[in-house]
């Protein structure tokens, strides 16, 4: 058999093959000794069909499975001899049986990308220096004591700071309802009814409250108000909205008093102190879950920046579509309109591409590492893991396997399972140190619940992509 390798970039390549007609004579007969030992034809006994029978009925059958065994043998051969990464090979074109029964054809293949693996066990990592102190507990427990507050109705005074407001409320840009004149959704900011507003700054908008304070239930008010730089539609950043609001009820909050009574209401059995010490918990686990996604996406970040190299075309763009999809559904699925989504396909696109190519990336990074490294999944962990998966969906064991096992995902789940021990290999290599620097988190908001009517005050846009970058696939579940 005569190979060559044609490269014709870093993640393509032509693979041209010529085979002599003895190794194919050799072939053709033992797939005709397979059909004729399955065949089932009337008048011959099973394996007992003469082979010019054989070759009459399943002529065509038999020449497919040749071509396919000689392309994957040919392909094995050529991955070996010239050490290629073969991630997908074209259906064979040029395929020609010449006269001499000789067999020549050719094939694309997509190849992973070359490169120099960077000092990967080396890779510095800076993580603020952030406990959770006295401080953190007692705000955890107003957010409790507000879940179980009383509110009680004003009716013989104005708003003033620190009351909470009911209103209607709508906003326009230049005489126009603000969604309009920016033609896409802008969540909050739009307008919103039998709203519970905080009287405090940064309720809504910067200056909002503050624009409230003094008024009468009743009372209607116009001012203006700036939206901040950080705000996910960027069409409106450092841009002036009009509001329009009515006051329609003005309430004060009557937090209960913090007792071993209501401590046992929150949790039952417990006391104050146990109370506490719960909370304590709680934060502390979230912390801990917090810097460690910040630390893998912080590696993640720099081992990616540690080296360049070409993704194959195919994948990014298979990729990139992935990603836009899954934006758009988030998109319609947070109230934007399939026109809304349409006037934005490019940036959604422009995102998507972006995350797609880091995606991919970081992925063949990872691989390429655990290679280095022999890191493996054992037949128990991944015996393990579909357990845990097959509880999780409520199905036996062995009917959630053999389900996997027909999809293709069994491959996945490992593959996933390789990358995620890389990245714990890699972090247990990483030079951390600890820094004064502010860590970014939500981790106390998701200790408690929003407060009456504010759920969705600081929601931002329903834009279908700003979610958070993901790092890494580590949940196959």
């Amino acid at each position: 058999m005569k190979i060559t390798v044609e490269r014709q970039s870093d993640c393509a390549a032509r693979l041209s093959v010529e085979i002599p007609p003895a190794n194919l004579k050799e072939e053709r007969l033992k797939i005709i000794r397979a059909f004729g030992n399955q065949a089932r034809i009337s008048g011959f006994r099973p394996g007992k069909v003469p082979r010019t029978v054989i070759e009459k009925r399943y002529g065509e059958q038999i020449t497919g499975e040749l071509e396919q065994r000689m392309m994957q043998q040919a392909l094995n051969d050529a991955t070996q001899k010239e050490n290629l990464r073969v991630i997908d090979a074209k259906k064979p074109e040029d395929t020609v049986h010449h006269p001499d029964g000789a067999l020549t054809f050719s094939s694309m293949l997509t190849l992973a990308p070359e490169f120099e693996l960077p000092d990967y066990k080396s890779v510095q990592l800076e993580i603020p220096d952030r406990a959770i102190g006295e401080e953190d507990i007692e705000n955890e427990i107003q957010n409790v004591r507000a879940r179980y507050a009383d509110y009680t109705e004003v009716t013989d005074r104005p708003l003033k700071a620190g009351d909470f407001a009911v209103i209607d409320y709508r906003s326009e840009l230049d005489g126009k309802p603000t969604e309009e004149a920016v033609g896409q959704s802008v969540g909050y900011l739009g307008n919103g009814e039998d709203y519970w507003l905080k009287m405090e700054d940064d309720s809504i908008l910067p200056g909002f409250s503050k624009s409230l304070e003094g008024a009468n239930l009743g009372e209607e008010r116009k001012f203006s108000c700036i939206v901040p730089e950080e705000f996910p539609v960027e069409e409106l950043r450092q841009v002036e909205l009009d509001f329009h609001v009515t006051v329609k009820g003005i309430k004060v909050q009557e937090l209960p008093e913090l007792t071993d009574k209501l401590a046992g209401e929150i949790l039952p059995g417990s006391d104050i102190n146990g109370l506490r010490e719960m909370i304590r918990g709680n934060l502390e686990h979230q912390l801990n879950q917090q810097i460690e996604e910040f630390k893998v996406s912080q590696l993640l970040e720099k081992l990616n920046s540690m080296v360049q190299f070409e993704l194959p075309p195919e994948l990014v763009t298979a990729e990139t579509q992935g990603q836009a999809d899954e934006m758009v559904e988030r998109g319609l699925g947070s109230g934007m309109s399939e026109d809304e989504i349409e006037g934005r396909q490019d940036e959604i696109f422009a995102a998507a591409s972006q995350r797609a190519q880091t995606n991919l990336k970081t992925d063949f990074l990872l691989q390429r590492i655990a290679e280095a490294e022999q890191i493996q999944v054992t037949q128990e962990e991944m015996a393990n893991r579909v357990a845990a998966m097959a509880n999780q969906a409520k199905k036996p064991i062995k009917t959630f396997a053999s389900e996997l096992q027909k999809s293709g995902r069994l491959r996945e789940i490992q593959h996933s399972m390789i990358l995620s021990k890389t990245i714990d290999f890699l972090l247990k290599h990483a030079k951390v140190t600890d820094t004064s620097e502010h860590l970014e988190s939500d981790s106390e908001e998701e200790a408690t619940q929003a407060e009456p009517g504010e759920s969705d005050k600081e929601s931002g846009s329903d834009s279908p992509d700003s979610d958070a970058k993901e790092e890494s696939e580590k949940n196959d579940e």
